[in-house]
């Protein structure tokens, strides 16, 4: 009975653990949470959060190096002789530290410093990648969700359409053509909607394994999102000052050159000497010799205190390419920073431009859905009234529908474009 029992708390347990993880992860889903729900979880981020763990253990190490060590150690041994047996014992202790190696040490401290600020960067780096990719993919969303709105409203018109057209034809008042083209219509609408329903469930799937939550995991995107269009923006010269300034890439770049120069002072100073101190403390026992044991302990004590210089003379040119590789690492390291400054201000000048670009068509489009949606009203008022064909109504409609398409498309693009302009100057994306 105890053992089903056992097995009992068990299953309770896990059943808690799993309803735990599951409590971690939010039901409603606002932009702001996403991004943070990815900065906190992700597997990639987390892992170069590991690595700067590392990094830090290392400079630990580091800075611990310059430390005098300790050590003590313990013998015990019997010897048979013709004689008789030997027992003997030992007992010590020994430490040493550096006092000189041409600032090896020193530099090895400064190199895992900046090997730590790299690391952080590193991840830095990748939270700001993770921020794009969410922006967009939520983005994704509420453009496929505010799609649907529009599309059901033109569905619940052309029902209505058909509904009247059916009344019509029964008595009469309008050919059976007419009425097969209303429906084929409405039919078509009703696949226009449900693809743009599927586009709405593929983006949510996109969101969450962006996310890395299972895909069973009920997922709701918070409905007060709205999107705000063409805010105020930085001039280009400002913002790749800003972004030249701010972004981690361009911060790490040049933490890498000054690790490629503490690399090389480094591979230099293994051509000075090596001064070391280092002393014990000794004593043993001696079951042959005379005296008893603490007597012997205290008469056999003796302490040691040296210096040691070691210098360099012939490394079978190991030191000489060291520093051939260091001052390649540091040409490298400038090219990549070049590199990554030319990458950057690019990625701002292309993105200002598609700001520019979208905020035209954006504004072109809602103009044009104005327009046609205006058209739309008037032509199924004078449908519904019998003074319109069904031929010029369905080109209006189609008119309306792809400037509908266009209108919501250029909103959302404008927006995202607007975030990660912004972004690149160090302007949050929150909402």
């Amino acid at each position: 009975m105890s053992r089903y029992i056992k097995y009992i708390v068990v299953l309770i347990l896990l059943g808690a653990g799993f309803k735990t993880k599951a409590q971690d992860i939010p039901q409603i889903w606002d932009l702001k949470t996403a991004i943070g729900y990815a900065k906190e979880k992700n597997i990639s981020i987390n892992t170069l959060k590991l690595s700067s763990q590392t990094a830090e253990q290392n400079l630990i190490a580091s800075k611990a190096a310059v430390l005098p060590n300790l050590s003590g150690n313990v013998s015990q041994a019997i010897t048979n002789y013709k004689s008789g047996l030997q027992n003997t014992s030992g007992f010590g202790l020994s430490s040493d530290m550096t006092l000189y190696n041409g600032s090896y040490l020193k530099n090895d401290i400064k190199s895992k410093e900046l090997s730590l600020q790299t690391a952080n960067l590193s991840v830095e780096a990748a939270k700001n990648d993770i921020t794009i990719s969410i922006t967009q993919a939520y983005l994704n969303i509420l453009l496929a969700r505010e799609n649907i709105t529009y599309l059901k409203d033109l569905l619940t018109t052309s029902e209505a359409q058909v509904k009247q057209s059916e009344q019509q034809f029964k008595f009469g008042t309008i050919a059976k053509k007419d009425l097969l083209q209303l429906q084929a219509t409405y039919a078509n609408d009703k696949y226009t909607l449900v693809t743009a329903q599927n586009t709405l469930q593929q983006n949510i799937l996109t969101l969450k394994q962006l996310l890395q939550i299972p895909t069973a995991t009920p997922f709701e995107v918070s409905t007060t999102d709205t999107v705000a269009v063409a805010p105020a923006l930085n001039n280009l010269a400002s913002a790749q000052d800003q972004a030249l300034r701010t972004r981690p890439e361009i911060k790490s770049g040049e933490l890498n050159i000054q690790l490629q120069t503490t690399e090389l002072a480094k591979a230099k100073s293994t051509l000075r000497p090596t001064l070391s101190l280092g002393g014990s403390l000794n004593t043993g026992y001696n079951n042959n010799n005379i005296g008893g044991y603490g007597y012997q302990l205290n008469n056999s004590f003796y302490q040691n205190l040296g210096l040691t210089l070691s210098i360099p003379i012939f490394d079978r040119k190991v030191t000489k390419t060291n520093v051939a590789k260091a001052n390649i690492g540091i040409e490298q390291a400038r090219l990549s920073l070049l590199d990554a400054k030319t990458t950057l201000t690019q990625n701002v000048e292309r993105a200002y431009i598609n700001v520019q670009n979208a905020n035209s068509q954006y504004a072109a489009a809602q103009e044009q859905f104005n327009y046609t949606g205006e058209a739309l009203r008037i032509s199924n008022a004078a449908l519904k009234e019998g003074t319109n064909n069904i031929v010029e109504n369905l080109q209006q409609k189609n008119l309306y529908v792809q400037a509908l398409q266009a209108f919501v498309q250029a909103k959302y693009t404008a927006s995202l474009y607007t975030k990660i302009y912004n972004f690149y100057t160090g302007v949050p994306i929150t909402n």
